[in-house]
């Protein structure tokens, strides 16, 4: 991090305002090159910005912020730009021109705020969810995450966890001493010990079956499934508002999976339309497009089943449904949940309304915290890990046991972790963050 960066913050030319970010020891040092002095730290000054052979490049406003006050913990400036392209061409080259300043790569902004203590692990995943957020139940889940809640949560769970080896220490330095059986359990551990971890094992495991963030940034995911010709293509598109499938009277028309995302009253949702079911007939390619249909149906949140009544997928929530309700001879459904006709609209909007509020049900509460999957499965080791302390009898051997507890909370926030995960997560960003 001895280099200078910077990069094109906002939206891509042509635009009104361009926003140009640098960051580093040198962005003083750059800010000077460009525009002939340092402005006042933290105040928007009208500058005419040069070049290394003193062409005129723009009239711009500029901010000089010093650090460690910034979002990155270091030296930062601003150049507000005219927004044509070929302004912020000429910035962009006159900055790659000076000494130790180049141009950041994706997140590179947002890995030095973690480097330098500006924000945690978690807080920079929930600002990655949060530049995605497409609907407004993600980004109030980011912004409980960015806000620093789950991090000050994991703070004092990290603390109690370090009462409990603290204990544990008393019990292995002082074993010998006359009164140390006084603060003992029968086992041999410091009295209460194995109800503290199973007291915060039991918090962690509430945390654990909560809703997850996936569902939230992906979509609630729901499949449309069935025999050829139940009218799943029909209902997909009616659903997604789009003529994205292919319909017609010939069986297996489609022969793949067809995914579209949208949202339905500020809700997120993934439909899938599959290839039809069925034995017998299917050529080559029509079966493995089959055998996608049952592999998405396994991974559905829910499954939206068009077929004879009872033959769906056994396993996860399945709606009955009873399309083609406007054709005399549709098959009858006794106990089906939906009776609808895609192409009337009958129906359907009863339908609509059922998976907004079912799928609400089953996302996280807005504004509350949702685990994504590697948080989910740290914080699962965590609670293991306190579960074997309170079965142990040996002082080490719980030792141990917290031990590993400890190193899976200081993953959760960053404290340790790898150079692949990072590079994973900050290459979610765009350069400009």
């Amino acid at each position: 991090m001895t280099d200078t960066i910077f990069a094109l913050s906002s939206g891509a030319p042509p635009a009104a305002i361009a926003v140009v970010r640098l960051s580093g020891p040198e962005a003083g040092a750059a800010l000077e090159a460009l525009a002939g002095k340092l402005p006042p730290p933290r105040r928007a000054v009208l500058a005419v910005l040069r070049d290394a052979v003193d062409e005129i490049l723009d009239r711009a406003l500029v901010l000089w912020l010093p650090g460690p006050g910034t979002a990155t913990g270091e030296d930062s400036a601003e150049l507000h730009l005219h927004g044509g392209r070929a302004v912020v061409a000429a910035v962009e080259t006159a900055l790659a021109a000076l000494p130790s300043v180049r141009r950041a790569e994706p997140g590179e902004f947002t890995r030095r705020a973690f480097a330098n203590g500006c924000i945690d692990l978690a807080e920079a995943e929930g600002l990655a969810d949060l530049l995605s957020a497409e609907t407004e139940l993600q980004r109030r889940a980011a912004m409980a995450m960015l806000g620093g809640t789950f991090s000050g949560t994991v703070a004092d769970w990290h603390a109690r966890v370090l009462g409990l080896s603290a204990a544990l220490e008393l019990v292995l330095d002082f074993a010998d001493e006359d009164d140390a059986h006084d603060r003992l359990s029968e086992g041999g551990l410091p009295a209460q010990f194995a109800s503290g971890c199973i007291k915060l094992a039991g918090e962690l495991e509430v945390w654990l079956a909560r809703p997850r963030a996936e569902p939230l940034r992906d979509g609630f995911r729901v499949v449309l499934a069935g025999p050829p010709n139940t009218g799943k293509s029909t209902l997909f598109n009616v659903l997604v508002d789009d003529e994205a499938a292919i319909t017609a009277p010939e069986p297996g028309t489609t022969r793949d999976v067809l995914v579209r995302s949208v949202a339905m009253s500020g809700v997120p949702f993934t439909f899938v339309d599959t290839a039809g079911l069925r034995d017998e007939g299917a050529g080559a390619i029509e079966q493995i497009g089959i055998v996608r249909a049952r592999t998405e149906a396994a991974r559905a949140d829910l499954v939206l089943w068009l077929g004879p009544e009872g033959e769906g997928p056994r396993k996860g929530p399945v709606w009955e449904i009873a399309p083609q309700c406007d054709r005399h001879d549709a098959p009858l459904k006794r106990a089906a949940q939906f009776v609808l006709s895609a192409h009337t609209g009958e129906g359907v909007d009863g339908l609509r309304a059922a998976l907004i509020e079912h799928a609400r049900s089953s996302l996280p509460v807005p504004g509350e915290v949702a685990l994504n999957a590697r948080q989910h499965g740290l914080l699962a080791d965590v609670a293991a890990a306190l579960r074997e302390a309170s079965e142990q009898f040996d002082p080490l051997l719980a030792a141990e046991s917290l031990r590993l507890a400890r190193i899976a909370l200081d993953r959760l926030v960053g404290r340790a972790g790898t150079e692949d995960m990072l590079d994973t997560l900050f290459g979610r960003f765009c350069i400009g963050k």
